[in-house]
This record gives structure tokens, sequence and C-alpha cells, in this order.
């Protein structure tokens, strides 16, 4: 059915460009630590493995290591702060409106899959006017299980009142790949997110440089998959 058809996107780097804010609550941490911040353009890549990790590189950075309950102890007041401040400087990248705008008028559905928390996620989307916009929000938490286990991408999928097989995945990192590939759905990659590994050598199944492109992109997947 044309109203099963589903494309389910990751959210940081690939949805939003979030990066100012989460740097912003990173370097807030850090600050408080008595360590130096980190450069909003060279932290870029650090984002996309959860806060705990975001946390984990920012203090590897200063040659720190903690141990595991004062890095539980970050994690909380990182999030506290960030939940504060989720939306001052983030903004959907270019263009996603618009083809959410063309997609939508085509029949399609829309998820989010992310590794974010899903409350963080909705609170993000709810502040930016995109949640209505979502059938499903899902992240690590939802679940249980993080990308790439491709177990969070069905689950997401089945939420949204989707079917796999008339779904394409749209990230901008290896693990979106990476669940995609192990669940058996076409994925685009965007070139404008957060990865530390350029979205080309992971090989999706098509790349776009801007949110414009994104419906011509769904379509020709999705075709693809109608003549299998």
């Amino acid at each position: 059915m044309t109203s099963a058809r589903t494309v389910i996107f990751d959210l940081d780097g690939t949805l939003v460009d979030t990066a100012p804010d989460l740097i912003n609550a990173l370097n807030y941490i850090l600050a408080r630590e008595g360590m130096p911040p980190v450069p909003l353009q060279s932290a870029r890549t650090m984002i996309g493995a959860g806060a705990r990790k975001l946390l984990e590189r920012g203090l590897e950075l200063d040659g720190r290591t903690v141990a595991l309950e004062e890095l539980d102890r970050l994690t909380r007041d990182f999030i506290a702060y960030y939940a504060d401040h989720i939306a001052d400087d983030s903004r959907p990248f270019e263009g996603l409106e618009s083809a959410l705008d063309d997609l939508a008028a085509r029949g399609y559905r829309f998820a989010v899959c992310t590794n974010k928390l899903e409350w963080l996620s909705k609170l993000l989307l709810d502040r930016l006017g995109l949640s209505a916009r979502f059938a499903a929000i899902c992240g690590a938490d939802t679940f249980g299980i993080a990308k790439p286990d491709p177990a969070i991408l069905r689950q997401t999928v089945a939420r949204a009142g989707g079917e796999m097989a008339s779904s394409v995945m749209v990230g901008d990192a290896g693990p979106d790949i990476g669940v995609a590939r192990r669940a058996s759905v076409p994925v685009i990659g965007v070139k404008f997110g957060y990865t530390e590994i350029p979205i080309a050598e992971l090989k999706p199944d098509l790349l776009i440089g801007h949110m414009r492109e994104l419906p011509a992109a769904v379509e020709t997947l999705m075709a693809a998959q109608k003549s299998i």
C-alpha cells in the first residue's frame, strides 16, 4: 500500500544541525571540570554515539579518564544542561521541511530512529515544531537497543505503521548505514552530517548534499525496491 511507504530518519546531523547545542553542553561540563573547550568544527565528528560517548571523547581530548561512577554523574549533568538548552541554536537542515512536504504529498509517512534518548529527541522536535510530522520517534532507550542493531529499525518501522519492504533509511554516519544494511533496507547518506569516516566511504545506496535532493532520492530507491 502506498500509505505504508515509510522514510526513517536519523536525527542529529541528518534532520537537525544539533552540533552547536551539543558542543555547548559538552563545553559547559568541561569548563566546570577545569578543562579547555573543544572547537565546534572539530567536535562535530564526535557526535552520534550518545551523550556518554560524547563526554568520553571530550575528556580524551584533554587526556583525561574518569571512573565509571564519575562518568555517570557527568553524563547526568550533561543531559540536564543540554535539555535546558536543546534548541538554543539547533535548526533543521536547509530544505528539510519542503522535502517533507513534498514526500508527504506523495503519500509517505516518516519516523525517527536515533541513538539519542527518546525524550530528548521528542523535546528537540517539539521545540522546533517538527514532532507532528513523525508517526514514530524512537531512541536508544525506546526498545533498549541502539543502531546498528537492526531490531531498532524494525521496531521503529512497526511503530510507525510501516512495512520493511517499503521503507528507506536516511542517515549521516556508520550506525545509520549499518542498521539499514543489517535490516536489508536501502539507505540514503547525507553529506552534511557528523561522521569521522566520510559518508561516501560507507557506501550508502545514494548520497545527497542538500535536502532538496531527498524526494527524488527516496523515489528512486522505492522504485528499485518494487522492481526486485
